[in-house]
C-alpha cells in the first residue's frame, strides 16, 4: 500500500512546509502531488496533514509515516548507490563519520594504506555531527563510525582499534613539564583549552578534575589543533590530548605530555558499524587495518 513516493511526499513536505515546495522538491507538478496524497489517504483511511492556515501539520498517521520515511529513505538510497558502483565496476564506498578532534590524525595513518589497498573503494569523511554520529550510523548516513566512547545499541558493533593514553600538555617552561603527574588540584589556577566539545563529554573533566571536585580557573574553546598547541607552547595555557599526538607536535613545538595523575587515563579508539554490515569485506578489511597499524604504533614506541 504505501510506496516509495509516499515517503518521499511526506518528508518532503515535512523538510519545505508546503505542497508547492515540496512538488518542485521531487519534480512534480502540485496538482500531481495532491493527487497521489488523497488517493494514499483513502486507501489508508485516515488523514496525513491537518491544514492551518497556509501550513501543514503531520497528523499522529503523518508522523509515523516520516517516521518511517526517515528510517526506509536512507537505506535505499544507500543501496541504489552501491548496486550503481557494482554496475560500474566499482567495489563500493566507505563513509566514515568522525566523533571526536584528534581521531582525524589518526585517521589519517588508516586512510592512506587503505586507499593503496583497495583502490575501488571510494572513501568520504564526515565531521559535521556534533557528535550525533551514533544517530547517523543508525540512519544510514555513514557506514563507518570512529569514536573515543561508543554507545552499545542493538543493531551496532564496536570494535576497539587503538590504544592511545589521554594527557595533560603543558609549555616546557611551566611548572609541571617536569613533573611524574599532574593532580586535579594543579590545575585550579590555569587556562584549559580544549575543543568546542562539553565538558561531560571531555575526558579531562570526567575521568580527572569531576571526581576529585575540581576545576580549572579558566575554560577556553579552540577549533583547531594546532592553535591550541601554539597556545600552549607559548604558556597561555594547557590542554589535554592523546600522548601519541602531543609526541608529533613536540618534535616542532616547546610542549610536552604530563601523565593525568598516578596512574593515567587510559582511552581507545572504537570503530563502530551496523551489525548486519559487518560482513562486508572492505568494511572488514578497513578495521583490520587499523588494528594492524595499532600494533606498528605501539612497537614503535616500546623501542
Amino acid at each position: 500500500m504505501l510506496e516509495r513516493i509516499h515517503l518521499a511526499i511526506v518528508q518532503a513536505v515535512e523538510q519545505h512546509g508546503s505542497l508547492t515546495a515540496a512538488a518542485e522538491r521531487l519534480c512534480v507538478t502540485q496538482s500531481a502531488l495532491s493527487h497521489s496524497v488523497r488517493k494514499l489517504e483513502e486507501r489508508l483511511g485516515t488523514a496525513l496533514w491537518l491544514r492551518q492556515g497556509r501550513s501543514l501539520r503531520l497528523t499522529p498517521a503523518g508522523q509515523q509515516v516520516l517516521i518511517l520515511a526517515q528510517r526506509v529513505l536512507p537505506q535505499l538510497e544507500q543501496m541504489e548507490t552501491k548496486l550503481a558502483q557494482i554496475a560500474q565496476g566499482q567495489r563500493g564506498s566507505l563513509r566514515i563519520g568522525m566523533e571526536c578532534h584528534p581521531c582525524y590524525q589518526w585517521l589519517l595513518k588508516v586512510v592512506a594504506p587503505y586507499l593503496a589497498a583497495w583502490p575501488d573503494v571510494e572513501v568520504d569523511v564526515k565531521q559535521k555531527f556534533q557528535f550525533g554520529g551514533l544517530t547517523a550510523l543508525l540512519d544510514y548516513e555513514i557506514d563507518l563510525l570512529v569514536t573515543p566512547d561508543p554507545v552499545y545499541q542493538p543493531g551496532l558493533v564496536f570494535t576497539p582499534v587503538f590504544d592511545y593514553e589521554q594527557v595533560l600538555v603543558v609549555s616546557h617552561h611551566h611548572p609541571l613539564a617536569q613533573a611524574d603527574y599532574a593532580r586535579p588540584t594543579d590545575l585550579q589556577h590555569e587556562t584549559l583549552i580544549t575543543y568546542p566539545v562539553p565538558a561531560e563529554r571531555l575526558d579531562i573533566f570526567t575521568q580527572f578534575l569531576l571526581p576529585a571536585g575540581s576545576a580549572p580557573a579558566v575554560h577556553k574553546s579552540i577549533e583547531t589543533t594546532d592553535i591550541m598547541l601554539q597556545m600552549v607552547a607559548s604558556g597561555r595555557g594547557v590542554a589535554a590530548l592523546p600522548r601519541w599526538l602531543v609526541l608529533e607536535y613536540a618534535q616542532r613545538l616547546a610542549v610536552r605530555p604530563v601523565r593525568l595523575g598516578p596512574q593515567g587515563v587510559a582511552k581507545q579508539i572504537h570503530l563502530g558499524v551496523r551489525s548486519d554490515e559487518q560482513g562486508i569485506d572492505y568494511l572488514a578489511a578497513f578495521i583490520a587495518l587499523a588494528q594492524e597499524n595499532n600494533e606498528m604504533m605501539a612497537a614503535t614506541a616500546d623501542q
